[in-house]
C-alpha cells in the first residue's frame, strides 16, 4: 500500500514505524510536520492511501481524516484520553498499560479502534519504557491495524464496546504544577517516580542553587543521607541529593532559560552546575563496578557468569562525552584483564550507543576542538575492541543505536541485537563523515556496495532487516527486560561450545594478516582527515544540524524528511532494498 506517516518528530517510534512498513513492502512516505495544515499539504502531495500517524501533537484537520482513513498511535489504553497519558501512568504507579491504534475523528482519541495491545510498566523511566515496551506494543498495533485496513472488510470498535482498565479515563496535560517535587516530604520512591515520568521531556523543574532548572534522570542511593533537598556528593558527573528517607542520583540538568532565549541543552549535571557547585565530596565508583554492589549506582557495570564477563552501560540518550568514552575504555580494559573466555559489550534495555555527546559539544567554549576530542576519545574505545584477540567479544545492543554507535558494536565479533531495536548505520542526519572505523568495519560485515548504499539512504533498520543484510549476526527475540539475562545464556552457550577456541586462533590469524595489508591505523587516518575539515569549518552543515537538534530549534531540513517530499508516493511492490 502507499502510506504517507505524518509525525511531530523524527523520534524513535516512528523511526521504527517507518522501518517496519517499508520493510514489509508497502510505499512509505514521511512528513515531519508541527501543524495540521501541513498535515493537509502532505495528503494532498502524496495521495496516499491511509495515513498512520506515530506520534503527533497537532490536530488532524476534518478534511483529510474525513476524506481519508487517519490512524493515530494513542500511547494509552482504550478509553485514555490526553497527551500525557505516559506520565500518569507512571506518575500513578500503574503496571499495566497500552497502546490502541484509533482512527482520526472530531474529538481527540475518541474515535473507533482498530487495534490494541497491552503492556506491562518496570520502574524505568518513560523515555525507556517508550522505546521498548511501548514501541513492540505499538509496532504490533500497527501491523496488524494495517492488515486490518488493507483486507478492506475489517470494521473498527467503537471505544465504548470494548473493555477498558481501571485507570484508563480522560486526563488534562500533565503541568510542572504536579510533577513538583517536594523534598522534604517525597520519599526516594516517589522522587524516582516523578522524575521517571519526565524523562527525557520535560524534566521536572525545580530551585537548585539559586536558579531554575529540569532535572533529567533518577537513580536511587542506598547509603548516603542529609537535610531534605541538600546536595550530598559527586559521582560520574551526576550529583547525589538528599530525599526524606533517603537520596537519589541525578545524572543531567537543563537551565530553565527566559521566554524567546535559546533553549538550554540538557548537560550531565556537574558540568551544568559548573562554577556553581559547592565544594562536594566526589565518590567515583570502581573501575569495574560490579552488579552486585547494589550500595554504588554508576552508569557503568560488569559481572562475570563463568566464563563469560559482561560489560554493560547506561549512558542517557545513548550519547558519550569524551569523559564517558575514557571511563568506558578503562572499564574495558580491566574487564579484559578478567579470567574469561568471552566478553559481552553492552546487554543493558534501552539505548547502546549513539555516537559522541552533541549537548557536550555544544555547550562548550569550542565546540570543534571538544567535536575532535570526542572522535578521538570515540575511536580509542573502538580500537580496543577491534584489537582484543584473547578473547571472543559479542556486542549485545538491547535498545537502539546510532552512528558512531553501530560503528562500535560492529568492532566485536558478532553482533546481537533484541528484536525491537532500530539501527541507523549513518551519519548524514548530522552533517558528518562519520569516524570509528567504521570504512573498517561496514564494508566487512555487509559488503563495499551495502555500505555505500545504507549509509547514503540514512534510513533506520530493524533488527531483522540489519540480520538479513549482515549487518548483525543475531536477533534475540525477547521481551525488554528479558534481554539481559537471555544475552548471558546465549553467550554462555557459545562460549561453550567446541568452536570456540577455533574461532579465537584464526581471530589472531586475521588480525596479523590485516595488520600486514592495511593497518587500521591507516583507516583512522582517513576518516579523521575527512572529518577534521567539517569540525573546523564554521560554515559546515553539522554545526547548524547540532545546535537545532540539542536546541530543539528548526533547523536545516531532515535528509529523510527532504528525501520524503521531494518526490510523491511511488506504487508499492517487492522489497528491493
Amino acid at each position: 500500500m502507499r502510506i504517507l506517516l505524518v509525525a511531530s518528530a523524527y523520534n524513535s517510534l516512528t523511526q521504527r514505524v517507518h522501518a517496519e512498513l517499508r520493510e514489509r513492502g508497502h510505499a512509505v512516505a514521511v512528513e515531519v510536520t508541527p501543524r495540521g495544515c501541513d498535515v493537509r499539504a502532505a495528503a494532498e502531495r502524496h495521495t496516499p492511501d491511509l495515513i498512520v500517524a506515530p506520534m503527533l501533537r497537532a490536530v488532524v484537520p476534518r478534511d483529510v481524516w474525513s476524506s481519508r482513513t487517519c490512524l493515530i498511535v494513542h500511547p494509552g489504553p482504550v478509553g485514555d484520553r490526553g497527551p500525557s497519558s505516559l506520565d500518569w501512568a507512571i506518575h500513578e504507579g500503574a503496571e499495566e498499560w497500552g497502546v490502541t491504534v484509533l482512527q482520526a475523528e472530531a474529538e481527540m482519541d475518541a474515535g473507533p479502534v482498530w487495534a490494541t495491545v497491552a503492556l506491562p510498566v518496570p520502574p524505568v523511566t518513560k523515555s525507556d519504557l517508550y522505546r521498548n515496551e511501548v514501541s513492540d506494543a505499538a509496532v504490533e498495533a500497527v501491523l496488524l491495524a494495517v492488515e486490518r485496513f488493507a483486507s478492506g472488510e475489517y470494521v473498527p470498535v467503537g471505544q465504548d464496546a470494548l473493555p477498558r482498565t481501571a485507570a484508563a479515563r480522560e486526563r488534562p496535560p500533565m503541568r510542572q504544577a504536579a510533577r513538583r517535587i517536594s523534598w522534604a516530604d517525597d520519599t526516594t520512591d516517589t522522587v524516582l517516580r516523578k522524575l521517571r515520568a519526565a524523562a527525557s521531556q520535560p524534566g521536572v523543574l525545580d530551585d537548585l542553587l539559586g536558579a531554575e532548572w529540569f532535572l533529567h534522570g533518577g537513580h536511587p542511593e542506598r547509603g548516603l543521607r542529609g537535610r531534605p533537598g541538600e546536595l550530598l556528593a559527586t559521582r560520574e558527573n551526576a550529583v547525589c541529593r538528599a530525599t526524606a528517607d533517603g537520596a537519589v542520583w541525578i545524572p543531567e540538568l537543563r537551565a530553565r532559560t527566559a521566554p524567546g532565549a535559546p533553549r538550554a541543552c540538557k548537560l550531565p549535571a556537574v558540568l551544568a552546575l559548573a562554577g556553581r557547585l559547592p565544594n562536594l565530596p566526589d565518590l567515583p565508583a570502581p573501575a569495574l563496578p560490579t552488579v552486585n554492589d547494589d550500595t554504588a549506582w554508576s552508569d557503568i557495570r560488569y559481572r562475570e557468569d563463568g566464563t563469560v564477563g559482561v560489560l554493560s552501560f547506561s549512558f542517557p540518550g545513548g550519547a558519550m562525552s569524551t569523559e564517558q568514552c575514557r571511563r568506558l575504555l578503562d572499564a574495558y580494559r580491566a574487564a579484559c584483564v578478567r579470567p574469561t573466555t568471552m566478553l559481552v559489550l553492552g546487554g543493558s534495555r534501552d539505548f547502546f550507543s549513539n555516537g559522541i555527546h552533541l549537548s557536550v559539544i555544544e555547550a562548550a567554549a569550542e565546540p570543534a576542538a571538544e567535536s575532535w576530542a570526542n572522535i578521538n576519545a570515540m575511536n580509542d574505545l573502538v580500537e580496543a575492541v577491534l584489537t582484543t584477540t584473547d578473547r571472543l567479544v559479542v556486542s549485545a545492543i538491547g535498545g537502539n543505536a546510532a552512528a558512531g554507535g553501530v560503528m562500535l558494536a560492529l568492532a566485536a565479533d558478532e553482533v546481537w541485537c533484541r528484536s525491537g531495536s532500530v539501527l541507523n548505520p549513518h551519519y548524514r542526519r548530522m552533517g558528518l563523515y562519520g569516524s570509528e572505523y567504521w570504512t573498517y568495519s561496514l564494508p566487512r560485515k555487509v559488503g563495499a556496495a551495502t555500505a555505500e548504499r545504507i549509509t547514503e539512504e540514512a534510513l533506520p533498520v530493524t533488527a531483522a532487516r540489519a540480520r538479513d543484510i549482515g549487518l548483525i549476526d543475531r536477533v534475540v527475540e525477547c521481551a525488554p527486560s528479558r534481554f539481559t539475562a537471555e544475552v548471558t545464556r546465549l553467550a554462555a552457550r557459545l562460549a561453550a561450545s567446541p568452536g570456540a577456541q577455533p574461532r579465537l586462533a584464526a581471530k589472531k590469524a586475521e588480525s596479523e594478516r590485516r595488520d600486514s595489508l592495511t593497518p587500521l591505523a591507516a583507516f583512522r587516518e582517513r576518516e579523521l582527515a575527512r572529518i577534521q575539515t567539517i569540525f573546523w569549518d564554521p560554515a559546515a552543515p553539522y554545526h547548524a544540524l547540532r545546535r537545532a537538534f540539542v536546541r530543539k530549534e528548526a533547523g536545516p531540513p531532515d535528509p529523510v524528511t527532504a528525501d520524503a517530499r521531494s518526490a510523491p508516493l511511488a506504487d508499492s511492490g517487492p522489497d528491493k532494498s
